[in-house]
């Protein structure tokens, strides 16, 4: 990459606070074309803010911005799209009742020469768009149909079809499976080689080294670091973003032994027989394994595999239908009714979508906390106030959430705060079995460390852990055992003693190069 080569966006001494509360103080930032220029730094470090600054969503208390050298005023989003700037947010930004390409082209929609929206070419766009990133599924669905992941490569799609110059990338692989990113990294290859330049936010360092050119590090609000991107280590990275250093090693306990204190969990040929077809879903169909306590067991599969509704059907999310073969909790037969149901069998479940599934966002820090154990802190039907602050307080503080007040909205946290603030609850129900979808998506490398070190906490007290993650790292890593789906089954399981990322990654792609597997994983 050229240094002198003029940006095509330059943000020089942008400043932004929020109610006296500092977000981004003095930060020079620059793209050039055909450059992935990382953005790194905790939840919470400035990040979004220095992006919604440049994508027109929040006006800067000081700075310039400059595009192309002339100084630009970028007072709201329809100026950001004008000049070529365009966002992949983190958090979807989707109509669910709308369709896949009603989305894409939401307030741009082609019209015929009568005026009218011309869906036959929304459609065929849409179409060419989804094909160019990979996806193959029909563009007239309803997005509420689609699973986190999917939604993920609509908002993606929705970005490219802006044609931006300047593309920012807000954690994009946060819910996709390996080969999902693998596209997307191809894609981001044709936009370089077009000239584009491109902004590039993620927590997995491996990812940085592989793209970037450069990466920038921020912490409370200030650059505090620059690295060639391919140069730069996860160790240098992660100590400049938490300004100390990070244990990046998974294995927070010791696992020989993990397990060996019984059976908590067993499912033997599980399947749900849905009522009706049900777009967008993979339920059970033939499920094999096993939880004994104190273990922690992944799930893997890639994209539309069954892990995400072979945990909420566990957790009785929904009323998917009729269930074949058999769930045993504590070697008796269960079937938990719904979310209230499942509390009181023991288990406890943190959801891969936090905003939509896991938390009230009006509602406070403390009213999200405590909705789990509500009934534990009532005396006759009347919450005492002191147990509830006392919950609160003490759950925050075990995980480290990073909050101006208990009574502040929880939507006003970054999403990592937010994630620990759903974990946080669960774990307050003390559960037996602890259900987790992509705990640690958009999460930093400092709250990673924070939840595997819990998770290691609550495995030696005895509490099984069904863990799904896209991941593979973080599975082997962190899992005694992984059980590997494809098409809502078991396929294989795998001792992750013995294998590593790549092995893992090639049994979920269905390539049969893994060694010591248990096929069926009853054991």
């Amino acid at each position: 990459m050229d240094s002198d080569v003029a940006p095509l966006v330059e943000m020089i001494g942008i400043s932004k606070s929020f109610g006296g509360a500092r977000a981004v103080a003095d930060v020079d930032f620059s793209v050039r074309a055909g450059e992935v220029h990382a953005l790194l730094g905790e939840n919470g470090a400035g990040k979004s803010t220095l992006m919604k600054v440049l994508s027109g969503q929040v006006a800067a208390d000081r700075g310039t911005i400059r595009l192309g050298g002339e100084s630009a005023r970028l007072a709201a989003p329809a100026d950001a799209r004008r000049a070529g700037i365009a966002m992949i947010h983190q958090e979807l930004d989707l109509v669910p009742a709308l369709t896949v390409a009603e989305n894409v082209f939401l307030g741009r929609e082609p019209r015929t020469r009568w005026g009218t929206v011309d869906r036959r070419r929304m459609l065929r766009e849409t179409r060419r768009l989804l094909a160019r990133t990979g996806v193959s599924f029909e563009p007239r669905l309803p997005v509420e149909a689609l699973r986190t992941g999917e939604q993920q490569l609509v908002t993606i799609v929705k970005a490219l079809s802006l044609d931006a110059r300047v593309l920012i990338m807000d954690e994009p692989t946060s819910a996709l499976s390996a080969p999902e990113v693998e596209r997307l990294f191809e894609v981001i290859g044709e936009l370089r080689r077009g000239g584009a330049g491109i902004v590039y936010i993620s927590h997995r360092m491996e990812e940085i080294g592989r793209i970037a050119d450069r990466a920038t590090v921020l912490r409370n609000g200030s650059v505090v670091a620059e690295f060639a991107a391919r140069s730069m280590t996860a160790a240098q990275a992660s100590e400049a973003m938490v300004g100390r250093p990070v244990q990046l090693m998974f294995r927070a306990r010791d696992k020989a032994g993990a397990g060996a204190a019984g059976e908590l969990l067993r499912l033997e040929d599980f399947a749900v027989l849905p009522r009706r077809a049900r777009p967008g879903r993979r339920d059970p169909a033939g499920v094999a394994l096993r939880v004994a306590k104190g273990e922690i067991v992944g799930l893997a599969g890639l994209l539309g595999s069954g892990r995400t509704e072979l945990l909420e059907t566990l957790y009785g999310v929904g009323t998917p239908g009729p269930w074949q073969g058999r769930v045993l909790l504590r070697g008796e037969p269960v079937r938990p009714r719904g979310p209230r149901h499942a509390l009181r069998l023991g288990i406890a479940f943190v959801p891969e979508d936090r905003r939509i599934d896991g938390l009230v966002l009006e509602h406070s820090v403390l009213a999200n906390t405590v909705l789990s154990v509500v009934d534990r802190i009532a005396r006759l039907g009347v919450v005492s106030r002191r147990k509830e602050r006392g919950a609160a307080r003490a759950s925050t503080t075990r995980l480290g959430v990073k909050l101006a007040s208990l009574h502040a909205p929880v939507g006003s946290l970054s999403g990592g705060n937010q994630q620990k603030v759903v974990l946080g609850r669960g774990l307050l129900t003390e559960p037996d079995l602890l259900l987790l979808d992509e705990p640690t998506r958009g999460v930093d490398v400092g709250a990673k460390a924070e939840i595997y070190r819990l998770l290691g906490e609550i495995a030696a007290r005895g509490t099984g852990v069904l863990l799904a993650s896209s991941e593979p790292a973080e599975l082997v890593g962190v899992c005694d055992r992984v059980v590997v789906l494809h098409e809502g089954r078991t396929m294989r399981e795998v001792d992750t003693a013995a294998v590593s990322e790549a092995d893992l990654l090639a049994a979920a792609m269905g390539e049969g190069t893994v060694q010591d597997l248990v096929v069926g994983g009853a054991g």
